[in-house]
């Protein structure tokens, strides 16, 4: 029996995406989406929010369109869809330190920021895990 285990998420980009070149003609584009959670302190009555970050990669093969870079900006309102997984690593500190990731398989630009070139609204962009299997069985992430 097949399983999936994939997430969606909305939120908006914190900075803007930066490509990495990595083995065998690869591409990563990463960028992070913060997720905010809203709620009323029951004690309080105050206002809440908190912040959870998630640090998101596109796979791509090197000389494939990277046109979503235009719209993958700080501030720009997105959808994402893909693979979560959580990565955990030592700090300068020795402090160990977690962060959650997203191999993303589908984006929606929902908002363009003020930095975009041009508004381009419902940009989507299916891509298949081809990429990121390439990328996991060579062991580059």
């Amino acid at each position: 029996m097949a399983t999936v285990f994939e997430t969606r998420l909305i939120g908006n980009i914190g900075k803007d995406a930066v490509v990495r070149k990595m083995e065998k003609g690869v591409l990563a584009l990463n960028f992070p989406v913060a997720h905010n959670k809203n709620w009323r302190d029951k004690r309080t009555g105050e206002q809440r929010t908190k912040t959870t970050w998630v640090n998101c990669t596109i796979w791509k093969k090197d000389g494939t369109n990277l046109r979503i870079l235009d719209f993958l900006k700080k501030g720009s309102l997105v959808e994402v869809i893909g693979t979560p997984f959580a990565k955990g690593y030592l700090q300068d500190d020795q402090s160990i330190k977690s962060e959650i990731r997203l191999n993303v398989s589908k984006t929606n630009i929902l908002k363009a920021s003020s930095e975009s070139t041009s508004l381009y609204k419902d940009y989507n962009e299916e891509e298949s895990f081809e990429n990121a299997e390439i990328a996991m069985a060579d062991g580059i992430y």
